[in-house]
Parts: structure tokens; C-alpha cells; sequence
């Protein structure tokens, strides 16, 4: 009897949580350890996204990437006062809507299997 490993693991929702911690800081105000929940979420965002790179799902996680990335960037943005900039975090969210329009619009790889 073999055991395999499932095609997914929980290690690959890893960011969901990170992010959540990530925001649950900044909704509190708390800006040191806010700031410091940026590296661990968007290397494990990142991580994922590398991991994917030959499969259709990498566009959702390189989505994911812009996403954390941009909302880390207006998060500091509050952090530190310059809200001025906050709206530069839209280039992020835009990249991020542009890999899920891939995701979408590319035609999959795999060719659909024949009935006979």
C-alpha cells in the first residue's frame, strides 16, 4: 500500500493566514508587528506562486503576490502617515486584476480528453 500526497497542501493556504494576521495588526494599529507580517506573507505568496509556475493556477497566485503586495504598500503608507501616497497601491491591485484576466482568457495548456 502507497500513501501519495495530495495535489495541494495546507502549506499552500499558508498566506490566507498570513495575510489575515497582516491585516488584523493594521486594523489595530499595531504598526511594528504589522509591518513585520509583510516578509513572512509575501515569501510564502511567493513561494506558492514559484512553486505553481508550470501550471494554470500560477496567474492566481502571482495575483495574489500584487495583492498582498499593494495592500502592504498602503498599510505602511497609514503606518507612517503619508495616506498621499496610499493610492499608488492601485498599480498593485491592477497588476493583480491583470493576472486573473489571464487566468481567465488564456486557453489551458491540457488538451481535453477524447470520448469515444
Amino acid at each position: 500500500m502507497s500513501i501519495t500526497a495530495p495535489s495541494s497542501s495546507r502549506f499552500d493556504n499558508l498566506h490566507i493566514l498570513l495575510w489575515l494576521l497582516k491585516d488584523t495588526c493594521w486594523m489595530l494599529e499595531w504598526r511594528i508587528l504589522g509591518t513585520l507580517m509583510i516578509a513572512p506573507t509575501l515569501a510564502v505568496a511567493v513561494y506558492i506562486a514559484m512553486k505553481s509556475a508550470a501550471e494554470q493556477a500560477f496567474w492566481l497566485n502571482l495575483a495574489i503576490c500584487f495583492w498582498i503586495s499593494a495592500n502592504a504598500f498602503w498599510m505602511v503608507c497609514e503606518f507612517v502617515s503619508h495616506e498621499e501616497y496610499k493610492n499608488y497601491a492601485g498599480v498593485g491591485f491592477a497588476l493583480g486584476f491583470v493576472c486573473v484576466a489571464i487566468f481567465y482568457l488564456k486557453p489551458n495548456k491540457s488538451p481535453l480528453p477524447l470520448s469515444v
